[in-house]
């Protein structure tokens, strides 16, 4: 496809239009070049993050080539921008190629996160298409065959120059037929594929890094001397980095476990301390995620609350257990290098790799091979920067690949949520206070698509004590963990159906139809029958998507829970690739599963206790529902993003089914660590 060892001067992205190589790369054509744009601020039209724009050359040979700084992780966008490409310049899907998340040749971009995908990298590529088409129809006479592009641009070395694409998306293309079809790679079941994990490059060493205890330990003093003296192993401490590289992986365990390390640690809390910790330890500064807001007359809307509600709602750390652990691979030709990174933000891993390395930006190219997942757990290039250390060191490419307890240890975690919940209602059903404060999660979903007569809302940041960062929705889960769960409490107390509370308290017209087609998609109306079994209902609105998610559960006499079936309706504007997106909300809901029912981090002081997957559950098959999937399409709306949005709804879900079905409300995440439900408190019970 596109030549490995072809080296630009400098990165097109910080290379004037008229002076990239296209047609060195590519060879003759006609290239459009659709300009990228700057951050829209927060305001009433929304915020949107600046993007790089796109980039796409149609060759002699017909072939389209197609260049975006999104990567793909797993998601399924490369099918779905290479079916939308094909389809605006009416071409076959197989005569698309699309190059995704290369440095030196691909548009600018933030980072592969957000569901930023489609609403991020579709317009600029539908607009470099279109104006392709154009161009290419107004030269007929090229060829007696006018869908035959290739011939129609012989010769030529044409550059389009496209303003930014408007933020709404342009009309939909026609509809696609069985040429725009992308097949799916094999591969990828076949065990053929190769991710970044697998690259052996020509003479590449294994690296491994030392690493402290216990989270914050100060290294005192190190002797690396017993690892020098072992043959073929090279040995780099610089800068408080300490790391080895040798021939093969064992050998390099064998070097660094031969470093003799002094570390003194610093106190932290336990499990048992981590809330108070939390609560008394803010993160001082600014920060992008800091929220608080109020309207209307709390004490007002108190007195005329029939019932209410004060309740905390919490949700452990979690890890992202990717298929594939991190892993680079780093070569040095002279003073510029290459980097194969698994990472969903290969520019930023630049800047990261440079920066440390005291380099240009320009002599770093970071290349993102296939990649086992991320899930919001593999930003910037911290593994990147230490293959190349040691790759510099050596004078040899090296490969470092993070083990599945560094992994847990040294990526970072689902931050640990506290929310705190007061809500009233009145006698006829209306919703009259609101106050919601997250400590620690995050502002990701803290508004709430209900109308209250008032409401307070407030994100408090905190001093983690275990390393956290992105997770797939970011602090989505637990908000609507808290919000869905405190409004079904208010239904319970106000004896209201929670599906016709739900739509009473909507403004979001969008919304209510998500709910009463799932409403209706699950039977709400109708009863499950047996002992033991019950239904639950959650929804939620995030990244412009709207989701409703039906659980239905069994409770068995011994207080074992099997989830029997879940139902979502998902509506992202409009559906681009049917299919897939299917599939997306398919795979969020089982990764949802494991985050509602038992994963959870164990930690010690400074030290995870559970950092490989024989003590930390993730779903397996037989844990498995039936999964039911329901997408709602609106053409007229710009498709928005369906990696996380459909996770956000099944915890809450399955806990309103728990307490339908067992009679005890759970307001912690994981809700059934041991499997089991408790029996509900002896006399009189309910929301408090």
């Amino acid at each position: 496809m596109i030549v490995d060892d072809y080296r630009p001067p400098r990165p097109w992205d910080r290379t004037p239009v008229r002076e990239r190589g296209y047609f060195d790369l590519l060879g003759p054509g006609v290239v459009a070049v659709v300009a990228g744009r700057p951050a829209a601020p927060p305001g009433a039209g929304g915020w949107h993050p600046p993007t790089g724009g796109a980039w796409i050359h149609v060759g002699e040979e017909g072939i389209v080539t197609a260049f975006t700084g999104k990567v793909e992780v797993g998601q399924g966008t490369h099918a779905a921008l290479i079916r939308a490409v094909a389809l605006d310049l009416g071409v076959p899907a197989r005569s698309v190629r699309l190059v995704m998340g290369d440095t030196d040749l691909c548009p600018w971009d933030l980072g592969t996160f957000g569901s930023r995908s489609m609403p991020d990298a579709l317009p600029p590529l539908r607009a470099a298409a279109r104006a392709l088409r154009e161009e290419i129809d107004r030269r007929p006479g090229r060829s007696d065959r006018p869908s035959d592009l290739g011939a129609r641009v012989r010769g030529l070395r044409t550059i389009l120059e496209l303003p930014p694409a408007a933020e709404g998306e342009p009309a939909p293309p026609p509809p696609p037929g069985p040429a725009a079809t992308v097949a799916d790679d094999p591969t990828v079941v076949t065990g053929a594929r190769r991710y970044g994990s697998d690259l052996r490059p020509d003479g590449v060493l294994e690296g491994r890094v030392l690493r402290a205890p216990t989270y914050g330990a100060r290294l005192d003093s190190v002797d690396t001397a017993p690892a020098r003296a072992l043959p073929g192993v090279v040995v780099v401490e610089e800068d408080g980095f300490v790391g080895v590289a040798a021939d093969d992986r064992r050998d390099a365990a064998a070097a660094l476990e031969a470093i003799r390390a002094r570390w003194t640690a610093v106190p932290a809390p336990d499990e048992a301390g981590i809330e108070e910790y939390l609560r008394t330890h803010p993160l001082d500064g600014d920060h992008w995620d800091a929220a608080a807001e109020a309207d209307g007359d709390l004490p007002a809307a108190w007195d005329r609350s029939a019932v209410r509600l004060t309740a905390t709602y919490r949700t452990d750390y979690i890890a992202h257990v990717p298929l594939e652990p991190r892993a680079a691979v780093a070569r040095w030709d002279g003073n510029r290098l290459s980097v194969w990174l698994g990472t969903q933000t290969p520019f930023r891993a630049r800047d990261d790799v440079a920066r440390g390395l005291g380099i240009p930006v320009d002599d770093v190219r970071i290349r993102v091979p296939p990649t086992g997942a991320g899930f919001g757990g593999k930003h910037g290039g911290a593994v990147a920067l230490e293959a190349a250390r040691l790759a510099r060191a050596a004078g040899r490419p090296v490969r470092v690949r993070y083990s599945r307890e560094e992994e847990f240890r040294f990526g970072y975690l689902r931050p640990l949520s506290l929310v705190d919940v007061r809500a009233g209602a009145d006698a006829a059903g209306a919703l009259t206070a609101w106050e919601f404060e997250n400590v620690n999660g995050g502002a990701a979903a803290l508004g709430s698509p209900y109308r209250s007569r008032a409401h307070r809302l407030e994100n408090r940041l905190a001093r983690s004590p275990l390393p956290q960062g992105s997770y797939r929705s970011l602090a989505a889960v637990a908000n609507n963990f808290a919000r869905e769960g405190a409004i079904d409490e208010l239904a319970v107390l106000l004896g209201r159906d929670p599906v016709a509370f739900r739509a009473a308290n909507l403004d979001d017209l969008r919304l209510r139809r998500v709910l009463e087609t799932a409403a209706a998609r699950a039977g709400w109306d109708r009863p499950l029958g047996g002992d033991g079994r019950g239904r639950g209902i959650a929804i939620g609105r995030e990244k412009d998507g709207r989701i409703a998610t039906v659980a239905e559960v069994t409770v068995a006499p011994d207080r074992r829970v099997r989830v029997d079936r879940i139902v979502t309706v998902f509506e992202a504007g409009r559906v681009v690739d049917p299919d897939r997106l299917a599939r997306q909300v398919e795979g969020a809901t089982v990764m949802g599963l494991g985050g509602a029912l038992f994963e959870s981090i164990a930690f010690d002081p400074g030290a995870i206790r559970n950092p490989h997957l024989a003590r930390y559950r993730v779903p397996r098959f037989s844990d498995l529902p039936e999964i039911v999937v329901e997408l709602l399409d609106l053409p007229d709306q710009a498709p928005a993003g369906g990696g996380e949005t459909p996770i956000i709804a099944v915890a809450p879900a399955i806990a309103n089914a728990l307490y339908a079905a067992g009679g005890v409300r759970l307001r912690r995440l994981p809700l059934l660590p041991t499997g089991r439900l408790p029996r509900p408190p002896a006399g009189p019970s309910g929301p408090g």
